[in-house]
């Protein structure tokens, strides 16, 4: 019999009665804060599950990294007091399904394959690091430092010895590969993130029946650098001021005049110069 299972708790049909069942699906502090420098060991400290075992042969310790992915929350939704909203993996699920409707012209350029990967891969750092954001106050450097790190601890710690480390590597090189944003692929990829972002917008302030003001984010509108995306985040944005019909509100494409507060412009703008990443 598994540890603390009881035939006490349990109905004839194998269920458990509800008030015996520990909240086991609530991650708290997925993301805690690293008092002094931040380093890989402070975090792994921090993990409720256990430190991963390193320099397997099993994947078995990825995978359940991976769970971290599953249970963070996207910071910037938090900020608007949205708590149970998209997790960093709903987010890439979604940017590796679109990336599969890049239209014909474009499609025929790409490696469609790592598109894909890619998407799934981008954001894997965040699964130790957390979701930095243009507001948080950390450096891009410094957030380029954390980002490394961990790809280099999860590919070569984790994956090192895992079938040779070819999955590893693979997964090390496209990483690296989007981070560098000198690709086709990596630009699309960069693209349909800020898409997705655009999605997700539109989506909380529909829900939110015009008492939830998202617009600082459509910012990201203005990076995106392939014409085939920018044709659906135009159609995004149409549908987004149909839905507000001439009511007040912040129109992020248009920075300050748009109702964007300085500092957070100034922000955003350090963040996300280049093509650089795009966060919320």
């Amino acid at each position: 019999m598994s540890p603390n299972s009881s035939a006490d708790n349990a109905h004839g049909n194998g269920s458990v009665d509800d008030q015996h069942v520990p909240d086991v699906a609530t991650v708290v502090n997925p993301n805690p804060e690293i008092t002094g420098e931040w380093t890989i060991e402070k975090v792994l400290d921090t993990i409720p599950t256990g430190k991963p075992v390193e320099q397997s042969s099993s994947p078995l310790a990825y995978f359940h990294i991976l769970e971290r992915l599953k249970t963070m929350k996207r910071e910037g939704w938090r900020r608007f007091g949205i708590q149970g909203g998209e997790s960093i993996s709903d987010h890439m699920y979604r940017m590796s399904m679109m990336s599969m409707f890049a239209p014909p012209a474009l499609a025929a350029k790409l490696d469609m394959q790592k598109c894909m990967k890619m998407c799934l891969i981008h954001d894997m750092a965040e699964s130790i690091v957390g979701d930095i954001t243009p507001v948080d106050g950390v450096a891009k450097p410094e957030k380029s430092r954390r980002e490394a790190a961990t790809m280099d601890y999860i590919t070569t710690g984790l994956l090192g010895k895992v079938d040779g480390g070819i999955v590893g590597t693979e997964i090390r090189a496209i990483w690296q590969e989007y981070e560098d944003s000198k690709t086709l692929e990596s630009h699309y990829v960069h693209d349909i993130d800020k898409v997705e972002l655009l999605l997700q917008m539109v989506e909380y302030e529909k829900r939110g029946k015009g008492k939830l003001d998202l617009g600082e984010f459509a910012y990201v509108k203005t990076k995106i650098v392939l014409d085939e995306v920018k044709a659906w985040a135009d159609e995004l944005i149409k549908d987004r001021e149909a839905f507000w019909d001439g009511h007040s509100h912040v129109d992020g494409e248009a920075g300050v005049a748009g109702g964007v507060a300085p500092e957070k412009r100034s922000m955003q703008d350090e963040y996300y110069s280049g093509h650089g990443k795009q966060e919320q």
